[in-house]
């Protein structure tokens, strides 16, 4: 649960201070918000991941793929709306693609974790 909470908390503050808290946190200064953001998506993810272990899923195998995944994703996605012209077009078309690659393959995950837990009835 400590682990959990340090990864949201910490991925929350990286999220709302991108360029102040690389040097609080004594990371490598980055002259635009893009990678301390994915950095705080990460951990959103992983926290994420951790309390879904902590409320009796197992580890963070699939359920904790699946959070990271769409997390990120979700981050990146947003990160890319948010701030278009700090990106150039090639730039854009990259991180887009790995965007939509990383939401599909979270979205899969999900779906096949459904599945794995539709039992059949044996009527």
């Amino acid at each position: 649960m400590i682990d959990a909470i340090a990864n949201l908390a910490i991925g929350a503050l990286l999220l709302a201070f991108p360029l102040g808290t690389d040097r609080l946190l004594g990371l490598p200064v980055s002259p635009a918000a893009f990678y301390p953001s994915l950095l705080g998506a990460v951990l959103l993810g992983i926290g994420g991941a951790l309390l879904l272990a902590r409320a009796g899923r197992p580890g963070l195998g699939l359920d904790g793929a699946i959070t990271i995944n769409l997390v990120g994703a979700g981050v990146l996605v947003a990160w890319l709306i948010a701030r278009p012209p700090v990106v150039p077009v090639r730039g854009a078309i990259v991180l887009w693609s790995v965007a939509a690659v990383v939401l599909a393959i979270g979205a899969v995950e999900l779906v096949h974790r459904h599945r794995t837990d539709v039992r059949p009835t044996g009527d």
